[in-house]
């Protein structure tokens, strides 16, 4: 080794000294904790597994930490009566856009000019209310039915297997594809049905290796070769959803047409336009897939929960005005009696919904919390909320909080449970898969009416079952933390044939 080159090495270790250790916890400020690695503090440990670190410094400073990862200072917030103070702050203090933006551009190669979330959220509201929702409710419905139901040589052919996720994953994206980019034509023919479950399969399977690598693509540790794959599979997608490509499909969502709208105004070549449409592909349907994936597994380890929904089901449709098999909606009625059926979904995302809710703190500010303390927060930083661990797995808030029971969400008169608490007091927030406050996620309502569909459907026209009853839960996917439902580390085999 080179003198100037053991020079350069002791430099920049020296310099990485000086910047992780020049910083002290300040009169008023909560407590910090650096770790022992210059620089890097614990970003090793909270990348590796992000909610067992973070339990750890809670039980060693209290609901409220700073602490150094990656060179960045990030007060963790884990008390659930204080999170209104956080979410809904004024953008001016606490921001979202900029760690948005940075992700858009890091794993999708989006770079939008005058871009605002603001505003796009102001202009994509709309399409997903009411009459729009109500729209792609029904538009959804119908999807489902072509992916799931539409292939009778398929349905005549006896059982099928496949792992669980894959299944979930595959029919929901598929469907959330067709429902809001189009369908391949008008009126909807056998052969044109088969045209759009192929389409959709080439669109999902693409997609899919793209959402593997997001992890890796969001830390920026991609190796070489997943760097080549990536870019591959990035324009492909990209090809996939161009605007030239998009401008040729029938039944297009209002939501897509007035996502291009603004993508046009804010002057977004045709080029970065597909970037965005892949990026909403993710934002609108990556989550889905794995939220149906959890729930049927846990009814399906849980005999007494699909005993339980079956009858629910079975209730609902002795008092359809039609048969199911004429029923070309689902209506919003129907959706909206399924209290059991809420309930297991309810408790399947407490379990496994794991998104960060994260702020940058524009300006010196004061943060009061619930019981009546007050942290002084440094611009620059970043303030981390994580619902999972508080309040979806405290044990104070829920009993035996990392078993599934798919009664917790139901009162004893059978409606919607909604009176949870800590420390004596009401929660607000007892459960937070879609986010709060500024930044809830706004198709929610789309999400929730897409996934009951799709388990309505699987249950009514199905046999579903584990190919080993006795198979374990599988543990997460620990890279995925953060980005909002969990995935596990492998598939869980399952096989299902259509009913007659």
């Amino acid at each position: 080794m080179s003198w100037a080159l053991l020079l350069g090495l002791l430099a920049a270790l020296l310099l990485l000294l000086l910047l992780s250790r020049r910083r002290t916890r300040r009169p008023g400020e909560p407590p910090l904790d650096l770790g022992s690695i210059p620089w890097l503090g614990h970003a090793l440990e909270f990348g590796k597994d992000a909610a067992s670190f973070l339990t750890r410094m809670k039980k060693k400073h209290g609901d409220i930490f700073t602490v150094l990862v990656g060179g960045r200072y990030v007060t963790v917030l884990l008390d659930p009566h204080s999170y209104d103070a956080v979410v809904w702050e004024p953008h001016s203090k606490l921001d979202f856009h900029t760690y948005a933006v940075f992700l858009m551009e890091r794993i999708f190669d989006v770079q939008l000019p005058h871009y605002s979330p603001s505003d796009e959220k102001a202009k994509m509201k709309p399409t997903l209310l009411h009459r729009d929702l109500q729209a792609l409710t029904d538009a959804m419905y119908s999807n489902l039915r072509t992916i799931l139901l539409g292939d009778t040589s398929e349905a005549a052919s006896g059982w099928h297997e496949m792992g669980l996720l894959d299944f979930s994953y595959s029919c929901l994206l598929r469907a959330g594809y067709l429902t809001l980019y189009g369908v391949e034509a008008l009126p909807r023919t056998h052969e044109s049905q088969a045209q759009d479950r192929a389409h959709s399969a080439d669109v999902f399977h693409t997609f899919r290796q793209l959402d593997l690598l997001l992890p890796k693509l969001a830390r920026g540790s991609l190796s070489v070769g997943d760097k080549d794959h990536a870019c591959r599979v990035k324009g492909r997608l990209w090809k996939l959803l161009s605007p030239a490509r998009l401008a040729t499909r029938a039944q297009r969502s209002n939501w897509l047409e007035s996502y291009l709208q603004h993508l046009e105004e804010t002057g977004a070549s045709e080029d970065m336009q597909a970037r965005a449409m892949v990026l909403q592909l993710w934002a609108t349907q990556g989550n889905m897939g794995p939220a149906a994936f959890w729930l049927l597994l846990f009814l399906l380890k849980n005999p007494k929960a699909l005993v339980a929904v079956h009858g629910e089901l079975e209730q609902l449709l002795s008092r359809a005005e039609q048969p199911i098999s004429q029923m070309t909606t689902l209506p919003q009625k129907v959706l909206d009696s399924m209290p059991v059926l809420d309930s297991v979904l309810s408790e399947s995302l407490r379990l496994t919904a794991a998104p960060f809710i994260t702020r940058e703190v524009v300006v010196d500010l004061a943060l009061p919390m619930a019981d009546g303390r007050e942290f002084s927060l440094r611009r620059g930083d970043r303030l981390l909320l994580f619902p999972f661990l508080s309040p979806q797995k405290d044990p104070e808030i829920y009993t035996d909080p990392e078993v599934f029971k798919y009664n917790r969400f139901l009162s004893s008169d059978g409606s919607e449970k909604k009176d949870f608490y800590k420390d004596g007091k009401r929660l607000k927030n007892y459960s937070m898969p879609w986010g709060a406050g500024h930044n809830q996620c706004l198709g929610k309502a789309y999400a929730i009416s897409s996934i009951k569909q799709f388990v309505f459907l699987v249950l009514v026209h199905f046999d579903l079952e584990l190919i080993n009853p006795d198979v374990e839960i599988p543990e997460f996917d620990l890279s995925r933390y953060g980005f909002g439902l969990m995935q596990p580390e492998h598939d869980v085999p399952v096989r299902y044939r259509a009913r007659p």
